[in-house]
């Protein structure tokens, strides 16, 4: 099958068929074009008048083209040719071209599309050849950043032009187009100018289908795309800032958005009474003095000359006019001219104009009225100026992030309130006594100064004796400090006095109950804590302990031994109403306890794991080293430093047990008798010239006297009279009544009534408390140091 045949129309796309022909019309010369298209060899061509030959093989249409033929062939369909005669300068013979009309329609409306093509502007045309390198573009803009035998790489960088290149090679070696692909391009000639190019391209062919190079169309997408990049800048802002409610880390996501997104170097600056929780000035905001909290600059080194972050900017009160675009609360932008004429008169030029600044956005960030700060953003030489819609955004920006700047303000203002109230809430946790020493330490949630509700407390009590309390407020912030400091005080009037330990629970237990009561209804349920409680009594050398929902104390003995003291867990304050169990056990000199919140057992719920996290809590404390030589306040950081960050408080208290030093301690037991008085105080007398205490001989005779009669006339027997010498003189008398004593004013003719009141008088304090058999009265004096 001939090629005709396979493609009856082929003809028509060929190019145009030449002959030459004589004065005589006669043909001269034929091509191999003509044989094909005129169906005439050369021999039948050659001699004969061009003329006739046309007249045989073709038709003229008066009615149609000028100059338009169809011929017509034995084994082809009909074609309409196109003749058109050349005269040639200086010579009598003529060219003919003969191209059939369908081509020539083509090589007409092409000639004309790329004529089009090239002469306008608004659509870039560029040829490549198989290597991808220009071969033309259609006008000079185009030119500027694609000049002739450049390629991709060349004008856009290794990476980036490698990139675009890939869809161009596989438009190349495939033949499928590409049509308006986004291509966001910053060009190496010009860095500062960034464009987005929709891009279009095809495959060039020629008529053996061979790939010729591709042609690529080029739209400026540049506004679509910024108002996109805006449109997410504004989305991102929305979304992010004000995550948190911590001035810096705002004021740095405030940067990390602005840049390289926006612009090349940016700050943010905020007034030195803001990062202290406070509102900054209205009356005077010329005094307003700016400190420098985030930087951020595209290269991602910051200008040496540039005000560094963390330093405090000059005053502008020497720039009204800038004052007074701040207050208005709109960004605004400034040339680098004009910002050095403006800032002439103060040392600010250095500080703030960058080397290669050229155009200053300038947002204030304002919020209730008040100016918090300011962003300031840079964009360098041979960068777009800011344009109207950019400001309009940096604005919002400004906006979104005073916004959040003034909650984090606030939040820091009331935080600190609360941390100073819980610190002035909380003991210092060291206690010193002849029979005790105590360390206490207190870390906050996550590791963060948040406030919290966990709390203990060291109380020295008359006789030596020390109550150790520690307790764990639910929920955190400002009101579980307050209730802790409610607790706290309330345990201190308790523990004075000198109620046994389950009273001293009960009696919180009922204030936790009534305070709840007062709350709404809705909130009942957040007022509760859990408590233990530890009197410690050196001369019997031990201790009662209470619990109120809390975890078990630890004991360490001088051997290293650490073992958990069994107590009845009975429900945190303000849930039974009930009476709390207490438990007695011996704590010998030397041994060392611990009171600890749940929060250094790491969140445990499951009673298998509290106990598993109480067992490595002992196993800790055993290896804390030497238990007499180690301050404990070294064990206290040494043990909550290192154990790992929770998300509730925690707090530690250790309490390490002291022997009282040798005849420290005497007591006497006598009978219910008058002649009991005398014998006590004969006793006192010896033992007080024994301790070199002669000089409280008489005050004490007469206290003894007193308490032993009362006890002898209202009280029975045993009596038991013991005095303890430590920084004060101790003298307790016990006695199996409960009645309590009363202090009373004796009127003159009254025969007694006298007797407390002489005991008050000749001592520095006194006072009772109550056990399982009786109560005992105490006194205590002063000694002097010679």
């Amino acid at each position: 099958m001939t090629p005709s045949a396979q493609h009856p129309d082929d003809d028509a796309h060929r190019g145009p068929a030449v002959l030459v022909i004589s004065v005589e019309r006669a043909v001269v010369a034929w091509s191999t074009g003509a044989t094909r298209l005129m169906r005439r060899s050369a021999d039948e061509a050659l001699g004969r008048s061009f003329d006739h030959m046309l007249d045989e093989i073709g038709i003229f249409d008066p009615e149609g083209p000028p100059d338009v033929y169809r011929v017509r062939g034995p084994h082809s369909p009909p074609l309409d040719v196109l003749r058109q005669e050349i005269a040639l300068d200086g010579w009598t013979h003529k060219v003919v071209l003969l191209t059939p009309v369908q081509r020539a329609e083509e090589i007409r409306w092409g000639t004309a599309l790329y004529r089009s093509l090239f002469e306008q502007n608004r659509i870039g045309v560029v040829l490549r050849d198989t290597d991808l390198l220009v071969l033309k573009t259609n006008e000079s803009a185009w030119k500027e950043f694609l000049p002739v035998r450049s390629s991709l790489p060349d004008v856009l960088g290794p990476e980036e032009g490698r990139s675009a290149e890939r869809p161009l090679r596989a438009v190349l070696e495939t033949g499928v187009p590409q049509t308006m692909q986004d291509q966001p391009v910053r060009y190496l000639n010009r860095p500062g100018i960034a464009r987005s190019l929709s891009v279009s391209a095809l495959r060039l062919r020629d008529e053996a289908a061979h790939p010729l190079g591709v042609a690529v169309l080029l739209t400026d997408a540049t506004d679509q795309w910024l108002a996109h990049q805006r449109l997410r800048l504004r989305h991102t802002a929305t979304k992010n800032l004000g995550q948190s409610l911590d001035l810096t880390r705002t004021a740095e996501e405030v940067v990390d958005l602005l840049v390289p997104a926006f612009g090349h170097i940016t700050s943010v600056d905020l007034a030195s009474e803001v990062l202290e929780g406070n509102e900054p000035p209205t009356s005077s905001p010329e005094s307003l003095r700016l400190r420098r909290i985030a930087v951020r600059a595209a290269g991602g080194t910051w200008p040496a000359a540039l005000l560094p972050r963390g330093t405090t900017a000059p005053p502008l009160h020497g720039v009204p006019g800038l004052m007074r675009r701040l207050r208005q609360g709109s960004a605004f932008v400034v040339g680098r001219e004009s910002l050095e004429r403006l800032l002439s008169g103060t040392s600010l030029v250095p500080l703030v104009v960058p080397d290669d600044g050229r155009w200053l956005a300038v947002a204030p960030m304002v919020g209730r009225h008040m100016l918090l700060g300011v962003i300031t953003l840079w964009r360098t030489d041979g960068d777009e100026e800011f344009t109207r819609e950019d400001t309009d955004l940096l604005t919002e920006i400004a906006t979104y992030a005073a916004l959040s700047l003034d909650n984090a303000r606030r939040y820091l203002r009331e935080h600190d309130a609360a941390v100073e109230l819980q610190r002035r809430l909380l003991p210092q946790g060291s206690l010193r006594t002849t029979t005790m020493e105590t360390a206490g330490i207190y870390r906050p949630s996550g590791g963060e100064a948040e406030v919290g509700g966990d709390w203990f407390d060291a109380i020295a009590l008359p006789s030596l004796r020390v109550a150790l309390v520690i307790g764990d407020v639910t929920g955190h912030g400002l009101s579980s400090a307050v209730l802790m400091g409610q607790l706290r005080a309330a345990v201190q009037t308790l523990a004075q006095l000198e109620i046994p330990a389950d009273e001293i629970m009960f009696r919180l237990d009922e204030l936790v109950s009534r305070l709840a009561s007062e709350m709404p209804a809705d909130q009942r349920d957040t007022v509760g804590a859990t408590c233990l409680i530890i009197l410690f009594d050196p001369v019997a050398e031990q201790c009662t302990v209470v619990s109120a929902g809390h975890m078990p104390p630890l004991v360490t003995s001088q051997e290293g031994e650490t073992r958990v003291i069994p107590v009845r867990p009975d429900p945190p304050l303000g849930v039974s109403g009930g009476p709390f169990e207490a438990v007695t056990f011996a704590l010998r000199p030397g041994s060392r306890l611990a009171l600890y919140t749940d929060g250094l057992l790491g969140g445990k719920s499951s009673a298998r794991d509290v106990d598993e996290a109480i067992g490595h809590l002992a196993d800790r404390l055993a290896e804390s080293g030497d238990l007499t030589g180690v301050p404990l306040e070294h064990i206290c950081r040494g043990l909550l430093g290192d154990w790992p960050a929770a998300a509730d408080d925690a707090a530690l208290l250790l309490a390490r047990s002291r022997s009282l030093p040798a005849d420290t301690v005497v007591s006497w037991e006598f009978a219910a008798a008058s002649t009991s008085v005398a014998k006590a105080r004969h006793e006192v007398q010896r033992q007080l010239d024994r301790w070199g205490f002669t000089d409280l001989v008489f005050a004490t005779e007469i206290i003894v006297s007193e308490l032993v009669t009362n006890a002898v006339r209202y009280a029975g027997g045993p009596i038991v009279l013991r005095l303890i010498r430590d920084t004060v003189l101790i003298c307790e008398v016990s006695d199996p009544s409960n009645t309590q004593p009363r202090l009373r004013r004796a009127r003159e003719t009254d025969e007694g009534g006298r007797g407390l009141f002489l005991v008050a008088q000749l001592s520095t304090r006194w006072g009772s408390r109550y056990g399982e058999n009786g109560k005992t009265i105490w006194a205590e004096q002063e000694i002097t140091v010679p």
